[in-house]
């Protein structure tokens, strides 16, 4: 049998998908079915408190880093260069196709965290 996923949505909150197979004598058979993480204990979290975002006509890069308090070495350096540099702690490829469904379920969970610790977002201000 060769399995065929459709259709092709992801989500990061639990998603229902369909898998058709079909077998050597052309015989279909749907299976109905949830994707949910298998988080295992040994997998580490990681912190970051900035994102810098790129793309390829393929694909979104997200770069997630950690921006530490900065020296007064640093702060010079920043003076001088007008860059800081910050560790990137992780990288994440996302398909094109994936980036719809992630920022809704964004949008999702800062509704629902939203309402039940009465925090606004300002969204108004600066895109980096």
């Amino acid at each position: 049998m060769v399995p065929v996923l459709f259709p092709f949505p992801f989500s990061l909150f639990p998603f229902p998908f369909s898998l058709v197979t079909v077998s050597a004598m052309n015989e279909r058979k749907q299976i109905n079915f949830t994707i949910v993480p298998d988080d295992a204990a040994d997998v580490p979290r990681t912190y970051a408190n900035f994102c810098a975002i790129s793309h390829t006509p393929f694909d979104f890069t997200l770069a997630f880093c950690e921006v530490l308090p900065l020296s007064e070495k640093d702060i010079q350096a920043a003076e001088a260069q007008h860059v800081v540099r910050a560790p990137v702690r992780s990288k994440i490829v996302v398909p094109l196709q994936v980036v719809p469904n992630l920022i809704a379920a964004l949008q999702e969970h800062m509704r629902v965290y939203s309402e039940s610790t009465g925090t606004s977002w300002d969204t108004k201000g600066p895109v980096h």
